[in-house]
Formats: C-alpha cells, sequence, structure tokens
C-alpha cells in the first residue's frame, strides 16, 4: 500500500518559513515526479512545484523564488522549503506522487497559516 507522510506545516508570521517533508513507501514502481499542491479555502487545488527523478524543476508563478522544491530519490522523500512566506501562501498543502503506469498518490494534507 503506498504510503505519503507529510510533515512541517504550522503557523508563521508573514516574512518567515517553514519546510514541508513528504515521504513516500510502499510502491514497487518507479517514482517520476514528486510535487507539492495547495488549496485555498474555496479555491481550486493547484501545483505549487514538482520535480523529476532527474531534477528539473517546475515552479507556479507566486512562488518564484521564494519556494525551492527538493528530493532525496534515495529516501524517496521531497522537501519544500518555504521563505519570505505571504498570508496569501495560506493553505492546506498536500504532497504527491507520480508514478507513472503505478499511478498518482496524495498525501494527507498539512496546513500551512501565515499570519499578517
Amino acid at each position: 500500500q503506498v504510503q505519503l507522510v507529510e510533515s512541517g506545516g504550522g503557523l508563521v508570521q508573514t516574512g518567515g518559513s517553514l519546510r514541508l517533508s513528504c515521504a513516500v513507501s510502499g510502491s514497487r514502481w518507479r517514482l517520476y515526479v514528486m510535487g507539492w499542491y495547495r488549496q485555498a479555502p474555496g479555491a481550486q487545488r493547484e501545483l505549487v512545484a514538482s520535480m523529476t527523478q532527474g531534477g528539473t524543476t517546475n515552479y507556479a508563478d507566486p512562488v518564484k523564488g521564494r519556494f525551492t522544491i527538493s528530493r532525496d530519490n534515495a529516501k524517496s522523500t521531497v522537501y519544500l522549503q518555504m521563505n519570505t512566506l505571504k498570508p496569501e501562501d495560506t493553505a492546506v498543502y498536500y504532497c504527491n506522487a507520480n508514478f507513472g503506469i503505478g499511478g498518482t498518490y496524495w498525501g494527507q494534507g498539512t496546513q500551512v497559516t501565515v499570519s499578517s
């Protein structure tokens, strides 16, 4: 059974930093893309950042220059370093693991709240 275990969310003031982690386990398939999405109240879930196994990254425009995604392939873990946080970054953040034909899986979500 595939599991994605997230950690690192919380409450932070504007301008602060947080680091999210997501550890993936339980799949026999190759892990191609790992990423982070977020969903604010009343909004659709949106991509924040993603990273391929080869290291190619993709960032949403609102977080470019502030957030950094990284991954440890040996540990099947992806990280999201979030700096210079803004109130509009407040959302539930979800980890996503794409195994290609092995399927796509989601974490349970972790709340990030940025106070003004």
